[in-house]
């Protein structure tokens, strides 16, 4: 304030809107009490200030571009601790070399040069976990980018980690029902398996796994679907597709699209596993799809070429079978003592004019438990799903299949594999015993009734009426155009008129001996009276 001399009226006039008051003995002005109570407290946090000093590690870049640095001065960094650039940009610290270490960037790398400092965090890299990300879609890292604001959880897991040993584990025999009728008649996938899904592109590779999630609405199953590479309108469709049959209830997406930096998709199905391990670990179900693990392996070859590591067949690094077996091997089904709970995955992996010899291919089914092998030409000749029963396998095989199924569809992919090489036998023109046309036609019937509609995943005990009726023979009379029309009627018919023994089938898993005559006789009436 700026007092003039003299002018006591002014004086008292601005010291009633101030800090100050206008002493009439002295004629001058004095504190007020409540600025001597504010240089109070302040002297007193200034006597109670006690300096700490914190030593922090800082590098420098030195060489930068392409997604990749090379940072000196970072002595003490860990294997895949998050590092910060001075503008703000994440990354991993991948390559511990001697004078250096290679850094791969998690954001827009175009703003770090040589010279920028570098800090290390002390964090390993880690994705928040937890119910709370059920519903969301997120990127590598575990932030959404759904645009449904913050997720509000105080749990994290680091991205890496080591899967469970022999003794944590304990068999897998209980089934996961994927809702479609080749897989779970023929390739029975269990809680707990990692099942390969492969084939060349556009054969339906996604569809099975979107399927699978789809029939896990009510099974009190959580999904993880994490999409690797992929063009954003193609996650867009996904996302669609899960919101329009209610899956996101009970869904978590982790998208690194084909925009994202390499080092993105190189994290994002170790983040998927991180996310899904909290629901194993807490005793429930969990299935994981990694959508897929082509592109997974493309994107590391980037990075670690990028990061001068040397190259070996078809300029993979020479730790890429490692690379897919450590992060499979975390699928596991939980000992009791453990919990109990269970990580199934679903890998996907593209081939090239279907060669399952490659480098790559070959890794990823040495890995798993089995495979689901799509065929193109199946595909274009009309049976989608397209899977090729002769070289499809699951090494869990009956122990994660259901009674009701086993009893229905023992002997199928036998009898399936056996038809196709007869089918293919019988193109040649050549006569064919009446026992061997009632085989071809009994397959003809049966490839039908497999044949199933994308996004319409089938009940079990809806699947096992009707492979009851095809297995049995009580089809062999319907035309073979027929056949589709006729299960559509035949399913309605049970529901409406025989729901009692659908019931009793999810129940007890198994066609009981009071069940089956029943059954027989359901089909049997139904058959009388059915029109096409």
């Amino acid at each position: 304030m700026i007092f003039v001399a003299g002018s006591n009226m002014l004086a008292i006039l601005l010291a009633r809107n101030g800090p100050f008051v206008y002493n009439d003995r002295f004629g001058d002005f004095g504190m007020s009490d409540f600025v001597k109570d504010l240089a109070s407290s302040l002297q007193q946090q200034i006597d109670a200030f006690q300096p700490q000093i914190a030593a922090q590690e800082v590098g420098h870049v030195l060489e930068a571009g392409d997604g990749i640095a090379r940072a000196a001065g970072l002595s003490n960094v860990k294997a895949q601790e998050l590092v910060r650039f001075d503008n703000g940009v994440m990354g991993i610290a991948f390559n511990l070399e001697k004078d250096s270490v290679g850094i791969i960037t998690l954001g827009d790398y175009s703003g770090i040069e040589e010279g920028m400092l570098v800090r290390g965090t002390g964090r390993i890299a880690s994705v928040p976990v937890g119910d709370a990300m059920i519903g969301r879609v997120v990127n590598a890292l575990g932030e959404p980018v759904d645009g449904k604001g913050p997720i509000v959880t105080d749990k994290t897991r680091p991205i890496e980690r080591i899967a469970p040993g022999v003794v944590e584990r304990k068999d897998v025999k209980r089934p996961l029902q994927t809702g479609i009728k080749p897989i779970d008649a023929m390739i029975p996938i269990g809680r707990g398996q990692r099942e390969l899904i492969i084939g060349d592109r556009q054969t339906g590779k996604t569809a099975l796994a979107i399927d699978s999630i789809i029939n896990q609405k009510g099974k009190d199953c959580i999904c993880i679907y994490v999409a690797i590479g992929q063009k954003k309108a193609q996650i867009a469709r996904v996302l669609g597709t899960l919101e329009q049959h209610g899956a996101m209830d009970y869904t978590i997406i982790v998208v690194a699209s084909a925009d994202d930096p390499a080092a993105m998709q190189y994290i994002a199905p170790y983040s998927g596993s991180a996310i899904g391990e909290e629901f194993m670990e807490t005793g429930r179900d969990a299935l994981i799809v990694f959508d897929d693990l082509s592109k997974h392996a493309w994107a590391y070859r980037q990075v670690s070429l990028l990061l001068r590591r040397p190259p070996g067949r078809e300029a993979y690094p020479g730790d890429v079978f490692y690379l897919h077996s450590r992060l499979l091997e975390r699928a596991a089904q939980l000992s009791d003592e453990r919990g109990g709970g269970s990580l199934t995955a679903l890998p996907i992996i593209e081939t090239l004019l279907g060669d399952v010899s490659a480098y790559v291919p070959t890794n990823v089914i040495s890995i798993t438990d089995g495979q689901i092998y799509l065929e193109a030409d199946l595909f274009y000749s009309g049976i989608r799903p397209a899977v090729n029963v002769g070289i499809s396998v699951s090494r869990v095989g009956g122990d994660a299949q259901t009674k009701a199924m086993k009893q229905v569809a023992g002997q199928l992919k036998g009898d399936m594999a056996a038809f196709r090489e007869l089918a293919a036998f019988a193109t040649f023109g050549s006569d064919l015993d009446k026992a061997t046309q009632r085989q071809l036609d009994r397959g003809y019937r049966l490839t039908e009734i497999l044949k199933q509609p994308q996004y319409e995943p089938v009940s079990l005990e809806n699947q096992v009426m009707v492979m009851y009726a095809a297995t049995r023979g009580l089809i062999d009379t319907i035309a073979v155009d027929q056949v589709k029309a006729w299960e559509a009627s035949f399913i309605r018919f049970m529901e409406t008129s025989y729901g009692e023994i659908a019931r009793e089938v999810a129940e007890k898993k198994a066609i009981a001996p009071e069940i089956e005559p029943r059954l027989k006789s359901a089909i049997q009436q139904f058959n009388s009276g059915w029109q096409s």
